[in-house]
């Protein structure tokens, strides 16, 4: 049957279309409801260190958190290109990231399996809740997904053999960025061993594979030199039990523990796991390419950064956010095999929890603290001459990324700001200092954050012991209190104010 000329380019522009469809669509979900959710700790100090001058920045990567620097410094860009920073804009560069790392896996699903491997595997990335969760997170994981996921069509180029020199140095330089954006997402490398075992593809290959990698990670060695020598910033990581592996894979298909009732948790889990069984069954018809890539990449940097935590404790689920392209294309890969009354089915199973998923991560408090429940909260209830007193780690960075809402309400804990000095946290007030501030404050919202590691919460229930003692001997009682998720917020006054002591409705 002859070909059609015409019909031949209209099927080449319909793929062309359907292409750009996955990027869109993850852009589309990842800018959706992207100011709904309260900007919580690490997003808090993303917005403070991002807001400090130059000097100010570099100071602070001298001493702490250098691990983050680069997101910190694109973020500095942003703010400096748009005149100023608040949570929609730190937000935005982490969706453009996702939709990136979208297009880089269609990308890769095309090289191993084709168009129609490459648009299922990319839309489903795309409408993944974890990715719209990481997509409107003002940090830098969604950023590490995105290199994963190019680095990973860069190797497989390699083994095809096309072009290699210009590959290999794309491979080496996105390495590098790996390294630079989180160096936990070296952990990649481990998983590009295995496929590149699984594919043999030649000892001269192998050669130019680790001499490419070594040329990415020498990139990194200033990075993790620095790093080493730095305090960490980095809180108690959970300790790795035998269920760590499940919840693993379960935070991938939807993120956080109050993300969905466990009921939808376990529907949507084990529809993954049905199409994962399904796919080993029909495993002979799916493209091995993609079994050989995204098994090892779905399944080995867990394992290691597990292995690693049983001495050093950094397990830590979203560490892991550049596995969840791994899912997505062994899921689409066991679409593409499925007889299409079962691909229906598992559609259909699946289509409930992820909708609730992406309406559930977009609620102001779905985050760990909701700060604009503080910001609300004294809105509404506070007075002239009012001032506030945070306890636990980073809490009193909420008026610093804030400074508009906390305009003349002094912080009275705090004796310098944490860009004053170059650290992520203000340095308190001594005890004299604040009992001195105390004398000359009629009323004070004392805001203590509750959500934080083993270690923090135990310094934090110090200072605020000690803080209660202040405002006590200062004849402070408490005349109202607030709570919301990651945060209590107690009205302390004075008796003599001549104030009415009524609470504030909630």
């Amino acid at each position: 049957m002859p070909v059609i000329p015409g019909a031949s380019a209209g099927r080449a522009r319909w793929m062309r279309a359907a292409g750009w469809t996955p990027p869109v669509v993850g852009l589309v979900l990842g800018i959706w409801g992207n100011t709904e959710p309260s900007a919580w700790t690490d997003e808090i100090v993303t917005i403070d260190v991002a807001r400090r001058s130059w000097p100010q920045m570099m100071e602070l990567l001298g001493q702490v958190d250098a691990v983050h620097g680069l997101h910190y410094v694109l973020m500095y860009l942003v703010g400096q290109a748009n005149g100023g920073l608040n949570e929609f804009l730190t937000r935005v560069p982490s969706a453009v990231a996702v939709a990136v790392a979208v297009a880089g896996l269609s990308w890769l699903g095309r090289l191993l399996g084709g168009p129609r491997l490459g648009l299922c595997a990319g839309l489903l990335l795309a409408v993944l809740p974890t990715a719209s969760r990481y997509a409107q997170e003002a940090r830098s994981f969604a950023f590490v997904m995105a290199v994963a996921a190019l680095a990973t069509a860069a190797l497989v180029k390699v083994l095809a053999g096309r072009a290699r020199g210009r590959w290999l140095t794309g491979y080496a330089v996105l390495i590098a960025l790996l390294g630079w954006f989180n160096v936990l997402g070296l952990l990649l490398l481990a998983a590009h061993a295995v496929t590149v075992v699984l594919l043999r593809p030649g000892r001269r290959v192998v050669v130019h594979l680790l001499l490419a990698q070594a040329a990415g990670i020498a990139a990194v060695v200033p990075l993790l030199i620095l790093a080493s020598a730095q305090r960490s910033a980095v809180g108690d990581a959970a300790p790795v039990t035998a269920t760590t592996l499940f919840n693993y894979f379960t935070w991938l298909l939807t993120p956080g523990q109050d993300t969905l009732p466990l009921a939808l948790k376990l529907l949507l889990t084990l529809t993954a796991l049905a199409a994962l069984a399904l796919l080993v069954v029909h495993r002979r018809t799916a493209p091995s390419l993609a079994l050989a890539v995204g098994v090892p990449w779905l399944a080995v940097p867990p394992l290691l950064l597990m292995a690693v935590s049983l001495g050093h404790p950094l397990f830590a689920y979203r560490y892991l956010l550049f596995c969840l392209p791994a899912l997505a294309l062994l899921l689409a890969t066991a679409a593409t095999v499925v007889p299409p009354r079962r691909q229906l089915l598992l559609a259909l199973l699946a289509a409930v929890p992820l909708a609730a998923s992406h309406l559930a991560i977009r609620q102001e408090d779905s985050r760990q603290w909701d700060t604009r429940a503080v910001i609300r909260t004294l809105r509404i209830h506070d007075a002239p001459g009012d001032a506030v007193l945070f306890s636990g780690a980073r809490c009193g960075l909420i008026a610093t990324a804030f400074k508009e809402a906390f305009t003349g309400r002094p912080d009275l804990g705090a004796a310098r700001t944490a860009a004053g000095f170059g650290a992520l946290d203000n340095l308190p007030a001594d005890p004299d200092l604040l009992q001195r501030r105390l004398t000359h404050t009629p009323r004070v919202w004392h805001i203590t954050c509750n959500h934080l590691s083993s270690g923090a919460r135990q310094a934090a229930a110090r200072a605020t012991a000690s803080q209660e003692r202040a405002l006590a001997r200062a004849g402070f009682s408490p005349v109202s209190h607030h709570s919301a998720r990651g945060v209590d917020i107690t009205l302390e006054q004075r008796p003599t104010t001549g104030r009415p002591a009524g609470e504030p409705a909630p």
